[in-house]
């Protein structure tokens, strides 16, 4: 099966920052204004995670938890021996995807059931609990790959049952997935999306919608505005990002940016 997360990480930079390793001894806050998200792991010990956005969550462990946007949470130590690694990490700053807005308000998953991760959580481990030179950046990269690790476990244990993981672990659904993926500039069509599915017409639009959460045709305009979001960043004049994203001019672009976000290209780059 093609790669199924390699035009995501292409598209949208996905960057990590450690900011916290070792023994976590009183209740923690967390609240990021500038909306990155946060991952979690914990070595040893008991926790709990409280949050308006979810019920409380109790943990032991190893385990890992994630948030996606800019959630408040606190940590409480519920024994006298937690250690825990803390990043905040964010996939493509400022810019909304539609891996971001497809996943539940927190991620929790048992790394007791996950040892493929293992050995690359003891490198983590190893790494975060010692002071050798250039560990800073050594975490960040490791705390990337974990993540990466993270969602392409998700998918192949079906963990999700709807929103794009579960769209890309479903074998049909991923060919024309991955099609939008690769080629958003190109006027795609239901017929030709179904045959890549290799399903009718109907079923595909029926099965897609029930699996990813939207209609095929609202994921692609979805995914072809996003990735205009990247390249205004980048500072690319609209015309070039209208034939990068498959509209058919500047103005056209513009009427389809504003109707998503509310907002011109100009206005949303200057906010």
């Amino acid at each position: 099966m093609a790669d199924r997360l390699v035009d995501i990480l292409k598209r949208f930079q996905l960057q990590a920052r450690v900011f916290q390793s070792g023994s976590v001894c009183e209740t923690a806050d967390f609240v990021d204004p500038q909306g990155m998200g946060y991952l979690h792991i914990l070595q040893r010990g008991q926790i709990e995670v409280t949050s308006e956005s979810h019920d409380p969550l109790t943990l032991n462990a190893p385990a890992m938890f994630f948030y996606m946007h800019s959630t408040e949470h606190q940590i409480l130590p519920r024994s006298d021996d937690v250690n825990m690694v803390c990043a905040s990490f964010q996939l493509g700053a400022g810019v909304i995807n539609p891996l971001v807005l497809s996943l539940p308000s927190v991620v929790t998953m048992d790394l007791q059931e996950h040892n493929d991760l293992e050995d690359l959580l003891n490198l983590l481990f190893a790494e975060a609990f010692d002071n050798h030179c250039g560990r800073q950046a050594i975490l960040d990269r490791l705390m990337e790959v974990v993540w990466i690790r993270a969602l392409r476990a998700l998918m192949d244990q079906g963990q999700l049952s709807t929103g794009l993981l579960a769209g890309l672990a479903d074998d049909k659904l991923a060919k024309a997935i991955n099609a939008i993926h690769k080629n958003p500039e190109r006027p795609w069509s239901l017929e030709e999306l179904a045959s890549m599915a290799t399903m009718s017409r109907a079923r595909f639009a029926a099965r897609f919608h029930e699996v990813v959460g939207v209609t095929p045709g609202a994921y692609l305009s979805h995914w072809r505005l996003s990735i205009a979001q990247t390249l205004l960043k980048e500072g690319k004049p609209t015309p070039i990002i209208a034939d990068t994203v498959g509209y058919g001019s500047a103005s056209a672009f513009a009427r389809a940016f504003k109707a998503q976000f509310g907002m011109s290209p100009t206005q949303w780059l200057q906010q």
